[in-house]
């Protein structure tokens, strides 16, 4: 006798490689994943408190969304179509000073969690003030996250100055330490809003602790030139003297790279946050990731904001990072299909130390699962079900998911979240943000 047992079309595990299993079942017991194995012998081996049929769905891992700030849903097309430091300075920072507060962080995370789930996405890395709101969120909403809390140097709405920031986020640390689901790491903004006194405070952590740091780096030419006037020297190669460049280090964007900067990121064993939709919008260039695999370096995805996306659909950003690196390296077998969904699923497991955890349906790993129907008219005819999932922008297809064997979408219904809740408070926002008289009211 077992928990669920659920047989699906196709079962693409991602471990191992290139494979998909048609007319299979995979059991489930306690929250974890017990086998996954042909439906008829299933049937002959387990008595389920549950079956699930997905006759037309594929099952596959639960995407895991490497790089966001959740809240920033709020500010979804909030100053578009705008250079990144122009929209930063001028539009995304100011109203973050007037609007950012508790319940800003905890209405916005809620509603980038629906958007995750029903998308798909089971685990994802927040980098947001007031990362408590958003960890209570993610507890109460059943995702598992990793909190990245934000380390800036001068005043920000959620804290005074880099040694506070990084005071409270340790705090925060200790009240989650014992939580299955939920990790709080470092995440020192970026190279320009933090200097070498906080970046040395946090080696010193990070390799004491073992603790992962995630930071903005190399995201457009203009801010490695800029580190290049002020110190002479790349942000890639201040991380390395710092001893922050490792295997514990995700640098989020790496837009701008050279051979140096890959040749870096291999020694070290770092990963990569490739966020192409959001890079795309802002114009910040193009991360050549195609190439950074083909280098032995782990590059996993991240939708990056709503704000600069404006979607959190990470089916959307695996199909745009395959099509992105076949133009940028005038390659079209350049990251095919399955590379991309290893992206989404067991490279950002790696990416954020909990592969041993997620990001595969192997046996003995949490049950994190997604559900995709692929039995509708603009999917058909299926040839190749991966191709589909990458290619045709499958977010909207999801039907179920669970994380660690608890179902938190069903049937496109959302299990611990209420959407008509949640889409009156967004709008609430909308008419603050805006004033009631304002365009969008």
């Amino acid at each position: 006798m077992i928990d669920t047992l659920i047989h699906a079309r196709w079962i693409i595990p991602v471990i191992p490689e290139q494979k998909v299993f048609k007319n299979c079942s995979l059991a489930v017991d306690a929250g974890k994943i017990l086998a996954l194995l042909p439906s008829a012998e299933a049937a002959a081996r387990y008595r389920a408190k549950e079956e699930i049929r997905l006759d037309h769905h594929a099952l596959i891992p639960g995407l895991i969304n490497t790089h966001t700030h959740a809240a920033m849903a709020l500010l979804r097309g909030y100053g578009d179509d705008l250079p990144l430091m122009e929209w930063l300075e001028g539009h995304i920072w100011p109203a973050e000073k007037k609007w950012v507060n508790p319940e800003f962080a905890a209405d916005g995370s809620r509603l980038a969690m629906a958007e995750m789930l029903r998308s798909g996405t089971t685990t994802f890395s927040d980098q947001y003030f007031f990362p408590e709101a958003t960890a209570l969120a993610a507890r109460e909403t059943g995702m598992r996250a990793q909190i990245a809390f934000p380390i800036i140097d001068f005043p920000t709405p959620w804290s005074r100055s880099g040694e506070d920031a990084l005071q409270k986020g340790l705090a925060l640390r200790d009240d989650y330490k014992a939580n299955e689901r939920i990790d709080v790491v470092f995440a020192p903004h970026a190279p320009y809003t933090v200097g070498d006194p906080t970046l040395e405070k946090i080696a010193v952590y990070a390799a004491e602790a073992q603790i992962p740091v995630q930071m903005h780096l190399h995201e457009t030419a203009a801010e490695v030139e800029r580190a290049l006037a002020e110190n002479g020297e790349r942000p890639t190669e201040r991380l390395r003297r710092m001893g922050l460049l490792g295997p514990q280090t995700l640098c989020v964007h790496m837009a701008a790279v050279n051979d140096r900067d890959i040749e870096l990121l291999q020694q070290s064993g770092a990963h990569v946050a490739h966020c192409p939709k959001s890079n795309l919008k802002l114009a910040a260039g193009f991360c050549p990731a195609a190439k950074l695999l083909d280098a032995g370096i782990n590059v996993a995805l991240g939708t990056d904001g709503a704000a600069s996306n404006n979607g959190l659909d990470l089916f959307a950003e695996a199909g745009t990072a395959a099509l992105l690196a076949k133009a940028v390296s005038g390659d079209a077998a350049a990251l095919p299909a399955h590379r991309a969904l290893a992206m989404a699923t067991i490279n950002g497991a790696r990416a954020l130390g909990i592969d041993d955890t997620t990001g595969s349906l192997e046996a003995g790993k949490s049950a994190d699962l997604a559900a995709v129907d692929l039995g509708g008219l603009e999917q058909q005819p299926l040839h190749d079900p991966v191709s589909q999932l990458i290619y045709t922008n499958c977010g909207h297809l999801v039907t179920d998911v669970w994380v660690a064997g608890r179902q938190l979408l069903r049937d496109r219904r959302l299990q611990t979240l209420n959407e008509v809740e949640l889409i009156q408070r967004a709008q609430a926002w909308r008419d603050r943000i805006a004033g009631r008289t304002g365009q969008w009211s």
